[in-house]
């Protein structure tokens, strides 16, 4: 029996080390096909294209209109990283500070915007909001993007004021403190590394949202990631170079802003306390 073990253990790990390789290769070479693409004239039936020239780029930023994409793509991630902020920072203080009866409910409340997808409560968000005449501008699909970045905010906060002393607000307290100088002056440069690692995930969630921000915006409110969309299922002809350009700029927007927020984060960390805050 402990001879099959130990057989046993050595192949199931080099199984797995297999499928991890085998995932990782067809990831990478997912992107490196795109990228190629993008830079290539022309590419039939050959491992490599015919040659290679940027202007495939030149040609997405003008076709694409992909200055005034971005500006909008900016200005919903930059309203959506600081109302989340402004909103879940004190609520996650309020939910890990305070005890009542319907503590868990209002947990779980939270979690269900993060647990679900976001096309299962979209298609109403998005008539309420259509209803509000919020739908198709770019507050609507600010409000959209809320719903579920508020409550991973909360979630992600929480861990971070539970690890503060509360005699530390309660000696500043003492010596007058009121309620907004303590959250201002103690407690904010106290959790700057959650604040900031919250904030810089919620900005490539958003980045990356496409249900949401489909659903709910107009010809002058699309994102980059719903832009294009729009650029490979649109009529018309146009040169597949082109919309790979498109995704590069959109891969190496999101990958940037994902390698910064890893900086600061560790996922499984917030995983944990997910599953944990579930329970």
């Amino acid at each position: 029996m402990a001879q099959d073990r130990s057989v046993a253990e050595p192949l199931w790990a080099i199984a797995i080390w297999a499928l991890v390789i085998f995932f990782v290769v067809n990831v990478i070479a997912t992107i490196a096909a795109v990228v190629v693409s993008s830079l290539g004239t022309r590419w039939f039936g050959a491992w490599l294209p015919a040659g290679f020239t940027t202007r495939w780029y030149i040609s997405a930023w003008a076709e694409f209109q992909l200055h005034d994409v971005l500006v909008v793509t900016f200005q919903v991630v930059g309203a959506v990283v600081l109302f989340s902020g402004l909103i879940g920072v004190p609520a996650a203080y309020a939910l890990a500070r305070r005890n009542f009866p319907a503590k868990q409910f209002v947990i779980v409340l939270f979690l269900l915007p993060m647990m679900i997808p976001p096309i299962t409560f979209g298609v109403p968000l998005a008539t309420v909001l259509y209803q509000a005449h919020l739908g198709g501008s770019l507050s609507g699909v600010i409000l959209a993007n809320l719903v579920p970045t508020v409550p991973f905010v909360v979630l992600v906060m929480i861990p971070f004021i539970e690890q503060i002393d509360p005699r530390i607000e309660a000696a500043a307290r003492v010596f007058g403190a009121g309620t907004g100088r303590l959250f201002l002056h103690v407690l904010v440069p106290l959790l700057t590394p959650g604040i900031l690692a919250a904030l810089l995930l919620v900005l490539v969630r958003t980045i990356a949202m496409f249900e949401l921000t489909f659903f709910t915006a107009g010809p002058d409110s699309q994102t980059l990631v719903v832009a294009l969309y729009y650029a490979v299922y649109a009529a018309g002809v146009r040169a597949n170079q082109s919309i790979d350009a498109m995704a590069v700029v959109y891969m190496a927007t999101t990958l940037v802003w994902l390698l910064i927020a890893l900086k600061f984060v560790d996922p499984t960390q917030i995983v944990t306390r997910v599953k944990r805050d579930a329970r």
